[in-house]
């Protein structure tokens, strides 16, 4: 009978139940493990949309997404002229999804085991001189925003984090800020004397009950959008080019280091868990490399 045949052919084989994926499903499963791990709004509708955009172009579901449909994504982008250091970008949030994929059990294979970086050129970032620092200060109308030029400055803290101070993280009396970074990390700042003064003279023109150090209209928390579109004011008004949050932690760290602090003590202040990262906000001129070679040579 066809029965019996059937169950004695199957017997041969190592029958698994596959169950139909449902991308979206796996997409909202893995944002959420990585706000698990601490990761902002911001990077999770970063990973959205690229990973999204990945999907939409394969028209297919994960387990069928090998690594040549992934080189034929990026071939396809690179023609539409996206830059290389933005499909590497892609490439690195592939690669964290389908990792967490793979460890989930959710996919059989990787795709991006054998999927290699993609080189683009390294631009040099430049730390704020001294005299840019001096324009930018001279060109701020109010004592809130020189305040934020020199917090910027003497702590290094990421926009966010600067954002979220609350008036009560301030110890004026040891000169000190302790922030929420990445990863709900607390870590403690340092605010240099100039800094401290204007804080000083801040709280005493503050009429408001807000919690938060930084405000703007209607006392309410001044947010990363607010800040760009401050410092892009003190562009145009300054003259100085560039102007933005990340620039002023690679100033604080360029002239951490030039004075001598050991790197593990700057990245603890840029709250980094590895020195490679802090390394990459250390801007050394030639000069700078020349001079020190005489010396120690």
């Amino acid at each position: 009978d066809v029965q019996t045949v059937i169950i004695q052919t199957l017997q041969y084989y190592d029958l698994q139940r596959i169950e139909t994926e449902n991308s979206e499903t796996n997409l909202e499963a893995f944002l959420n493990a990585k706000k698990v791990e601490g990761r902002t709004a911001r990077t999770l509708v970063r990973y959205k949309y690229i990973i999204t955009r990945l999907l939409k172009f394969c028209k297919c579901s994960e387990r069928e997404i090998s690594v040549l449909v992934l080189r034929d994504y990026f071939t396809q982008m690179k023609n539409k002229g996206v830059s290389d250091r933005t499909l590497d970008g892609d490439r690195q949030v592939f690669s964290s999804y389908f990792g967490w994929l793979f460890r989930e059990r959710l996919i059989n294979v990787n795709p991006c085991d054998n999927l290699n970086s993609i080189k683009y050129p390294k631009k040099v970032r430049k730390p704020f001189d001294q005299v840019e620092i001096e324009k930018m200060k001279d060109s701020c109308k109010t004592v809130r925003n020189k305040l934020l030029i020199n917090f910027l400055l003497s702590t290094g803290c990421r926009i966010d984090e600067t954002c979220h101070v609350k008036i009560q993280d301030i110890r004026l009396n040891s000169k000190e800020c302790v922030v929420m970074g990445k990863g709900q990390k607390e870590r403690t700042v340092y605010l240099n004397d100039v800094t401290c003064d204007l804080l000083k003279r801040y709280l005493e023109l503050r009429n408001d009950n807000s919690e938060w150090l930084f405000v703007g209209r209607g006392a309410k928390r001044l947010e990363p959008g607010g800040v760009r579109v401050m410092l892009k004011g003190i562009e145009k008004k300054s003259g100085v080019a560039n102007i933005h949050p990340h620039r002023f932690r690679r100033t604080l760290a360029t002239s951490l280091i030039k004075h001598g602090m050991p790197i593990q003590e700057v990245a603890r202040i840029l709250g980094h868990d590895k020195i490679d990262t802090t390394m990459q906000y250390v801007y050394l001129d030639d000069r700078s490399v020349k001079d020190s070679f005489y010396r120690y040579s």
